[in-house]
């Protein structure tokens, strides 16, 4: 059999090496089957570490030096794509920075040649009315906003439709197994990235930390490319593409323990190997060093919002409002959201993606104009409101004493804008990422909240909640950046259900160390009112939407049912006959049902094997068999059976056969089921008894069982699934 051939069919494309080309010539490797998988699909983990381990046995097995020096370059080829990574999100990411801040401050003002020079664009027309002044700041405000919006919008839905949104919920699939290699193009890189800068300078309520993931493991897929171990191993991959995750949630909010966390809890990649999570450790590390060798804040540190507090130490009696912030309105936002998406989809806005953009650009830029704690970039009003009254500085008169009523409303008023156009904007046709802004709406609560506090205080200096304060208000007791910092976390545990990571990201955001534990109870208060009112986070809920094959790491726990009551029983399944389903029969169920694979079974229920459809396609394409009727009379066969067919009569492909199948009795507890999908990362599991075949589960039935609490389960996929696409996988 020639090395290195190719078959190819409009859904699969099927390739067999038998050797390992190197530079000193041909590795000899035991003989393997690798099929390049669809988009749509769900990987075999079990088959590609199967792969892997055999690859590195090969390597590891070369007589000499080679031995040494060939796992030693495999090795380097890893780490030359993790470093390279995060240098590249590092600088990537810093650049976006300046980019997006120069063009948020376009649409204020012009600036000559030096940044002293910067003038409103009153000053700059040399307009001296000042109703005239206001309305061409207005003016020029909203047009550049929507101008910058739609130029994003028309870029994604012309040129990379899987820019949109944030990435982390495709993310969280892909790394769980599912292949989405459109979601990772170069060309959708360029067009993320590109787009992004745009939507955020644009003023709409959106960040940019989610998307940068997305921009990350782009990254690191193009550079996969470049290397054939990594382009035909899925599993190792995957183990890339967690790193550069985590080195874009470093670069975003410039977190790098925050960023190996995040990939600990929220994208569930580094349980089980703790080689990958070193390797999220170095990305997300020199991620970080490249971002600070930019330094795109000019202030040589990685702490976005530096605060700074009344006091290094916080009272007890302020657990009790801090405790009420978040969690509630956390859940509100994502009701809202899965509303107004599902609205968007089977409303006239799913035809007309730009002009949806157009206009709820126009909308917001006309009211934020008129709010000026809504005005500004979200990045700089969270910046100011987690900072403390200084009598150098006054943002927007928010240290102002006699105005405590009034920022107070205008806080709330910023707060409750912003929970409907974050709602609103999340699911727009533009990259746009949801942490910003619900930090952002934390932040103005924590503060309004804060100042009440404070407010109290100094009305009441000596009532007996405040006795562990100083008598005299004027030395200061309450910190109201403080407070924005708790409504921050509190409001981004209650959206994304975030502990671990978010507590650690928030305090290398801030530099509160000092402040860790207040934060830690906030987080988990959030989560826990959180959960008693909606099980799913904000990604969780648009993986279901979308229905992506994701397994939640939920502790799921039955109520007394079995393996019987999830899968699908023996008439329900398409199965294949040893020695009995004709050549020309497997062809044509081939093209009727588009399962992912068969179980095989004898004429009397006996269970031979199971064979994925890549591999039966492969199969019969390798027997080269003519289209003649009496080849296509030709018997299936795929064990000892074939014996009792004569040779001129039959197709031998046993070669097709799955080399590890698990097998379960129906009366197993159903929990079993679901954990051993969790665990073991399968596509299948197949029920047998007193070896006959009785039925299977596929990971797609676990998924639905997980996620039949969400009333709108795959309200979003591409498209609704019918019997014969519901994929056996």
């Amino acid at each position: 059999m020639p090395s290195g051939y190719r078959h190819t069919r409009e859904d699969v494309v099927y390739e067999e090496d038998q050797y390992e080309l190197t530079e000193d010539g041909r590795i000899p490797i035991p003989y393997r089957k690798t099929a390049k998988y669809q988009d749509g699909n769900t990987i075999d983990w079990l088959h590609e570490e199967g792969l892997e381990r055999e690859r590195n046995h090969a390597l590891q097995s070369q007589a000499g030096v080679r031995g040494i020096l060939l796992p030693a370059l495999d090795s380097a080829r890893m780490w030359f794509i993790v470093v390279v990574t995060g240098i590249g999100i590092g600088i990537a990411g810093a650049w976006l920075d300046v980019l997006v801040k120069w063009l948020s401050d376009l649409r204020e003002g012009h600036s000559g040649e030096l940044c002293k020079a910067w003038k409103t664009w009153g000053d700059y027309l040399g307009i001296d009315s000042i109703l005239g002044r206001s309305l061409i700041q207005a003016f020029i405000y909203v047009v550049l906003a929507i101008t910058f919006a739609g130029g994003a919008a028309l870029l994604v839905v012309n040129y990379a439709p899987h820019a949109f949104h944030t990435g982390i919920p495709e993310i969280k699939a892909i790394l769980g197994g599912y292949v989405f290699d459109a979601f990772l193009s170069p060309w959708t890189l360029f067009i993320k990235a590109l787009g992004l800068a745009l939507s955020v300078a644009s003023g709409l309520s959106l960040g940019k930390e989610g998307p940068l993931v997305h921009v990350a493991c782009c990254m690191a897929y193009v550079l996969i490319k470049l290397f054939k171990e990594f382009r035909h191993n899925e599993a190792q991959k995957r183990r890339v593409l967690a790193a550069a995750a985590a080195a874009g949630v470093s670069v975003a909010f410039g977190s790098p323990l925050g960023g190996v966390l995040f990939g600990l809890e929220e994208l569930d990649t580094f349980a089980n190997e703790s080689d990958v999570m070193w390797r999220g450790f170095v990305a997300s590390a020199i991620a970080a060093v490249s971002l600070q060798w930019v330094n795109p804040f000019g202030t040589s540190k990685l702490v976005l919002f530096q605060v700074t507090f009344v006091s290094d130490s916080w009272r007890a009696f302020e657990l009790i409002p801090w405790v009420t912030l978040g969690g509630i309105l956390g859940t509100l936002l994502i009701r809202l959201n899965v509303e107004i998406a599902l609205y968007r989809r089977n409303s006239v806005l799913n035809d007309w993606p730009v002009l949806e953009v157009v206009c709820a650009t126009s909308v917001t830029a006309a009211v934020s104009y008129l709010i000026v704690f809504a005005r500004v970039q979200t990045s700089e009003l969270v910046a100011n409101l987690f900072q403390e009254c200084d009598a150098s500085k006054d943002y927007h008169g928010l240290c102002n004493p006699t105005a405590t009523v009034e920022n107070i409303f205008l806080l709330c008023l910023t707060a409750i804008l912003k929970v409907v156009l974050t709602a609103w904007t999340f699911g727009m046709m533009i990259p746009a990422g949801i942490f910003l802004p619900t930090i952002g709406i934390g932040a103005c609560l924590g503060r309004a909240m804060g100042l009440i506090m404070q407010s109290l205080y100094r009305a009441y200096p000596t009532a007996w909640i405040f006795l562990s304060c100083p008598p005299d208000p004027s030395v200061g007791c309450i910190s109201p950046g403080f407070y924005a910092v708790i409504g921050a976390s509190a409001m981004l545990g209650g959206v994304t259900r975030m502990t671990i990571s978010l507590v650690v990201i928030l305090f290398e955001l801030t530099g509160a160390l000092s402040h860790v534990l207040p934060i830690m109870i906030c987080v988990m208060t959030s989560k826990w009112v959180g959960d008693a009112l909606g099980k799913d986070g904000i990604y969780s809920a648009w993986i279901a939407m979308r229905r992506y094959p994701w397994l939640p790491p939920v502790d799921y726990r039955d109520k007394g049912e079995t393996g019987a009551s999830l899968m699908k029983p023996l008439e329900e399944i398409i199965v294949i006959e040893d020695a009995v389903t004709t050549v020309g029969e497997l062809k044509e169920i081939l093209a009727r049902y588009h399962y992912h694979g068969f179980p095989i079974a004898d004429s009397h229920g006996g269970f031979v094997g199971y064979a994925t459809r890549q591999e039966l396609i492969g199969a019969l394409d390798r027997l080269q068999l003519d289209e003649t009727e009496a080849e296509r009379q030709k018997k299936c066969t795929f064990s000892k059976n074939r014996l009792r067919v004569p040779a001129e009569e039959r197709a031998d492909l046993s070669e097709a056969l799955e080399d590890s199948v698990i097998q379960l009795r129906k009366e197993v507890p159903q929990e079993l089921v679901v954990n051993m999908f969790q665990k073991l990362n399968l596509r299948q599991i197949l029920f047998t008894h007193a070896g006959k075949l009785t039925g299977l589960v596929t990971k797609r039935d676990v998924v639905n069982l997980l996620t039949s609490h969400f009333p709108h389960a795959a309200a979003l996929a591409q498209q609704p699934p019918t019997k014969s696409q519901h994929s056996y996988s």
